[in-house]
């Protein structure tokens, strides 16, 4: 059986990415690779990162507009910046943690 890596960055972490101009909020993890082949194969072969590492799924941003990313341990770095992210979502799931980060919300009891 294959090790499975510990995640490197947590859920209400800001990240960005090591190679192109984006950066985001982690709202989940998944141990290893789990997107479609296609997606997968979307990746030019010399940039495509190994399947068994951790992936993380971001609200994320660039300069132009806020989308969900799906990126691999190995080309994240931690964002020291301590700029709020703007994406819409960040609100809905996390709130400010006083830290440069953020904490899940917590679930209201009905």
């Amino acid at each position: 059986m294959d090790k499975i890596r510990i995640a490197k960055f947590q859920l209400g972490q800001v990240v960005r990415h090591r190679l192109y101009p984006f950066r985001g909020v982690v709202f989940d993890i998944d141990p290893v690779f789990d997107n479609t082949d296609e997606w997968y194969e979307s990746i030019p072969a010399d940039v495509r990162p190994h399947k068994d590492q951790p992936f993380y799924h971001l609200f994320a941003e660039n300069a132009e507009t806020e989308y969900v990313a799906y990126v691999s341990e190995q080309n994240l770095l931690p964002d020291t910046s301590g700029e709020p992210v703007r994406h819409p979502q960040v609100a809905e799931v996390f709130v400010k943690d006083g830290k440069g980060g953020y904490r899940l919300r917590s679930v209201m009891q009905h």
